[in-house]
């Protein structure tokens, strides 16, 4: 663990965005914000703004394992949140690389799947060996409904139905769950945060806006930071959300689809 304990460091695993929204660059301004240190491990380059990815480009395995030893050799880690992951090799890397680290790390997986504007983000056949291979070795997991549709084969359509699904992702190992309630169409925000025998509605009032790029890989990063902090896990998806919230409902308005959050906010 960290030798300062007001500074911990937290890795993230994932996907640069040119937009400054989503992936590795709001992963950063989420855990500075927070009061951690981020380092990085960039797995794949996309080619996006608000209005959508047009491109992506995934790095060398090679690279990506450098990224990985190079911050363990020299930095440390007291957090983990994981990301865009895009293919089989990647994964595989990833898992075999958190299976070697000797200490009890959180580890917050974001299973990305699909961009907001509708871009794959994930090559088929990689969602079997993510749900299999990596989600279990994690301590908790964020899918938006969409997401966790994919995940089941489950119709997604209620809060009730998220508690199922959410269940269901139990039941394949997973340790920790939040089923992420946005897609909904309803004027309340539930997300739903399932463990072993407990479930916990995390409500807010949802917030008519386009501003929401990035939400997701903001919510995970805070979590990630959160536990990286020695935060409970409650506590940490319960600050999560009140911060996202409040960089919602303050985003700055920044291009012509959906904008980013403001991640310079004081909670």
């Amino acid at each position: 663990m960290s030798n300062n304990p007001k500074l911990s460091k937290i890795l993230t695993i994932a996907g640069s965005d040119s937009g400054g929204g989503a992936g590795i660059q709001a992963d950063i301004k989420t855990i500075t914000a927070l009061g951690g240190y981020a380092s990085t491990v960039i797995t794949a380059i996309t080619a996006q703004n608000t209005l959508g990815v047009t491109d992506v480009i995934n790095l060398p395995i090679k690279i990506i394992e450098n990224q990985f030893s190079a911050i363990v050799d020299d930095i440390g880690i007291d957090a983990i949140k994981i990301g865009m992951l895009s293919n089989n090799k990647t994964i595989n890397l990833i898992k075999n690389k958190l299976k070697s680290l000797k200490t009890n790390i959180p580890i917050v997986l974001d299973p990305v799947m699909v961009a907001k504007g509708g871009h794959k983000l994930l090559l088929p056949g990689a969602e079997q060996i993510l749900v299999k291979e990596l989600m279990p070795i994690c301590t908790i997991i964020t899918p938006n409904i969409p997401e966790a549709e994919l995940i089941t084969k489950k119709t997604i359509k209620t809060v009730k139905d998220m508690e199922i699904a959410g269940k269901i992702i139990l039941k394949m190992g997973i340790k920790n769950v939040l089923m992420k309630g946005g897609h909904l169409d309803q004027n309340t925000l539930t997300d739903v945060l399932l463990s072993d025998n407990k479930i916990t509605h995390i409500k807010t009032k949802k917030i008519n806006t386009k501003n929401t790029h990035g939400t997701g890989c903001t919510l995970s990063s805070a979590i990630a930071c959160s536990l990286g902090q020695r935060i409970s896990l409650n506590e940490a998806v319960s600050r999560a959300h009140k911060y996202v919230n409040h960089a919602i409902r303050n985003a700055p308005n920044i291009g012509k689809g959906n904008g980013p959050l403001n991640h310079l906010i004081n909670i």
